[in-house]
């Protein structure tokens, strides 16, 4: 890893055991209901590798989880606190099925993935090399630091051609903060693009994941700021709340997208940070970018004025300057 890169990049054999139990689960198809998408080859030559081994508890037993839904963030959070490969190491908590860890490794066993992962390892080691690539010439610890304060945890990015195919995965497993992340969706069924083809996408991903992460615990440390900045409603139109209809979900939405164009812009392009602020609008409704990264940057001027102490500070002017920001550019 050069000094420059802040982020480890790696593969880890328990996101790919949970990844290839969820290809036979319903995620795939439900999935494609909430937006239809070409997957990566290796996604769906695992489906019908595996499609023998539908019915094995480890399977039923997630189908079961997900029927309850409960988050993939919990299902591979217990995942990585397991030990590799026994998946022994670790007490299993109330909700996971019963001895699921047994199950698991039974389903690795039985299944052949061993032989599978080394048959598609060309893929993989692709996927990695160019995540490897995009995170070597990135400054996202530093730059999330600027913004967030201090990041005393290890961020480290696991690119995954499996499932899911449509959204990243952030999780804290001891002093890490991990992102799990899938290729870029191309056009209509058209099969994802690599790593290394959007810096946009592999930027935002990995920014937003650890992002929502670090930001929760700030509002979990500070609830008394939290509570105050809930005074100010977000100033968001219906399509968006409809979207994020938890007032949390608008603040982190707003403030991670805001720093992912803040971040394009400064270490990336004009045209990416243009082309991003576009795509946020038309796609996902929101207008108010703009306003966010001007409460952003004077966030940060302010800070190094020694106007604000912390983000505690900054976290109940956020909705409050963002109100502001609104009615200024509707003038």
């Amino acid at each position: 890893m050069s000094e420059k890169q802040t982020v480890i990049v790696k593969l880890d054999n328990r996101v790919r055991l949970i990844s290839a139990v969820l290809a036979l689960t319903d995620w795939p198809e439900k999935s494609q209901h909430i937006k239809a998408h070409g997957t990566h080859a290796h996604a769906r030559n695992t489906r019908k590798v595996l499609k023998d081994h539908q019915h094995h508890p480890a399977v039923q037993s997630l189908q079961a989880l997900l029927d309850k839904n409960a988050p993939l963030e919990a299902i591979y959070t217990l995942a990585m606190q397991m030990a590799w490969p026994s998946l022994n190491g670790t007490t299993l908590p109330s909700w996971a099925p019963s001895e699921w860890d047994k199950q698991l490794v039974d389903f690795y066993n039985t299944t052949g993935l061993e032989a599978w992962w080394a048959k598609e390892d060309a893929l993989w080691q692709r996927g990695l090399t160019d995540a490897q690539k995009m995170m070597g010439r990135a400054d996202i610890k530093p730059f999330m630091a600027s913004i967030l304060g201090d990041i005393p945890e290890t961020l480290v990015f696991i690119p995954n051609i499996s499932y899911p195919t449509n959204r990243e995965i952030g999780i804290r497993v001891g002093n890490e903060l991990i992102c799990i992340a899938p290729p870029p969706l191309a056009w209509g069924d058209s099969p994802p693009w690599p790593f290394d083809e959007d810096p946009a996408y592999i930027y935002r991903t990995a920014i937003v994941a650890y992002g929502k992460m670090i930001l929760t615990a700030a509002f979990k440390a500070h609830p008394e700021r939290v509570e105050e900045a809930r005074k100010a409603k977000m100033p968001v139109d219906d399509n968006f709340r409809k979207k994020y209809p938890k007032w949390e979900d608008q603040y982190m939405t707003l403030f991670m997208n805001g720093m992912v164009a803040i971040y394009l812009e400064e270490h990336v392009s004009s045209a990416d940070y243009k082309a991003f602020v576009l795509l946020e609008h038309k796609a996902f409704g929101m207008v108010i970018l703009p306003g966010v990264v001007s409460v952003l940057r004077r966030y940060l001027e302010q800070l190094r004025a020694g106007n604000y102490q912390s983000l505690a500070d900054f976290l109940p002017m956020f909705p409050k300057q963002l109100r502001i920001a609104k009615r200024i550019t509707t003038l």
